[in-house]
């Protein structure tokens, strides 16, 4: 297992934090210390690395750029454990409608796509509703056609419609491909009306991979206009991006050690990578500003009693691979509980504890703490996220989880649409505002934070 050392961190920090200036004769070393708030660390992420797609070079110098931050920011022993996986490398992509009404459309390609042939591929284009027409459709009857799969996913606060109207993109193109299709185009998943295709990740399984693409909503819209009319459709689509094995992502970690070194660490996670269209700003950059500026906030008046530890993820959009490797290094490692942030940047608005009936006493604490900020509880019923799902469900840990307004994430997620610009920073702050307070309590609290014996 690699350790990229505290001076190797030392060393790049001149990279990592340009806007520091050099600390006078004598200054202490706080003077040195790159501004600590959620948004500082995300507009410098956003900045100086930009799109962090898994496994390729620019996800690599944000390992280093992190590791270089939170040594400058403070934490201890900043590091990256790497591992390896089966990539996606994007390139050309467009596509155009050549009958019955000829029309370019917005396409991007979703990850594990194969490439279409030299030259791209023409065929009839046939129309599904839903996921379930599609599973509805005879074996065979796709041979040398392209399918297209809509979907009815609006925008709602919890975000919920994304599980189900999701599986269109994760596991459509499988079933196109099981049914015969040369090729298959989803509407995007995602609520708003810009021309902007949402990419994202699918898994062909045992079935053969197909190239397999996106298309803006707008564009959805107006081929299912096409189709009501009746008349045959083709499409003609270009993709020549396409999966790459033994690529080399990795996880950062770092802690802020706690009083006690006998208590288990708390977990706090997000995911460093993003795709590639946008500079993955809501998805995940803000996640690891907001965790981390709670992490050093939670410090205020002296250490807690827990260590704190933060980890960054790899390659959780293309296979939630950082998640799964982290559970796998560190599964013989106690922890006390884990907290994930990944759903953007808009404020909190609800508590779930999966210790709300084994332990009331510390869930009436949280909530007694949140009310100020607007936040209610909603029980139980969380099990933990994509990033700490592994080793939440390896340890049975308990897990908070501070929900997010996710009226708008599926506007921007996986967009050219996710940029800077789209984060309000007062609701920014809230969420760092709303960590701090459930950090405080639970990094301070002695006793068994499940409740459980």
């Amino acid at each position: 297992m690699r350790t990229v050392t505290l001076a190797l961190a030392a060393s790049a920090l001149v990279l990592a934090a340009p806007a520091t200036a050099t600390p006078k004769k004598g200054a202490s070393p706080a003077a040195t210390m790159p501004d600590p708030s959620a948004w500082a660390i995300l507009e410098a992420l956003t900045t100086e690395i930009g799109p962090r797609i898994a496994g390729s070079d620019r996800e690599a110098a944000a390992r280093e750029w992190a590791v270089a931050r939170l040594a400058a920011l403070g934490f201890s022993n900043p590091r990256i454990e790497p591992f390896t996986l089966r990539g996606f490398v994007r390139g050309a992509e467009h596509a155009r409608i050549t009958a019955p009404y000829p029309q370019n459309v917005a396409v991007t390609a979703l990850g594990y796509s194969v490439p279409t042939p030299d030259g791209g591929l023409e065929s009839e284009l046939v129309y599904f509703p839903t996921l379930d027409a599609l599973k509805a459709a005879p074996d065979g009857s796709l041979k040398g056609k392209i399918a297209f799969i809509d979907h009815a996913m609006k925008a709602n606060q919890d975000g919920s419609g994304y599980g189900p109207f999701g599986n269109v993109r994760r596991v459509g193109p499988r079933i196109a491909s099981q049914k015969g299709a040369l090729a298959v185009v989803i509407r995007s998943a995602g609520t708003d009306m810009h021309r902007n295709p949402h990419t994202g990740g699918t898994q062909f399984g045992d079935a053969t991979p197909i190239p397999a693409a996106a298309v803006s909503l707008p564009d959805a819209e107006q081929i299912a206009r096409i189709a009501s009319r009746g008349k045959p459709m083709r499409l003609a689509i270009t993709l020549t991006g396409h999966p790459q094995d033994n690529m080399t992502s990795g996880n950062v970690i770092a802690e802020l050690p706690g009083s006690d070194p006998k208590l288990p660490p708390v977990l706090v996670a997000c995911h460093l990578d993003s795709w590639d269209l946008g500079t993955g700003t809501i998805d995940d950059g803000a996640g690891c500003a907001i965790v981390t500026a709670a992490a050093l906030r939670a410090q205020a008046g002296g250490k807690p009693l827990r260590t704190i530890r933060v980890l960054w993820a790899g390659s959780e959009e293309i296979g939630v691979f950082g998640g799964a490797a982290y559970g796998k290094a560190h599964a013989a490692e106690p922890h006390s509980l884990a907290m994930e942030s990944d759903t953007g940047a808009d404020r909190v608005y609800g508590l779930r504890t999966s210790f709300a009936k084994t332990n009331p006493a510390l869930r009436d604490r949280l909530v007694a703490a949140l009310a100020p900020l607007g936040i209610v509880d909603y029980g139980a019923g969380v099990e933990g996220g994509a990033d700490i799902g592994a080793i939440a469900l390896a340890q049975k840990l308990p897990v908070i989880d501070l929900i997010q307004d996710a009226t708008r994430y599926f506007d921007l997620h996986h967009t050219p649409d996710d940029t800077l610009d789209k984060v309000d920073p007062q609701q920014l702050e809230q969420n760092v505002a709303a960590w701090t307070a459930a950090l405080r309590i639970v990094a301070n609290e002695a006793g068994s934070l499940s409740g459980a014996n």
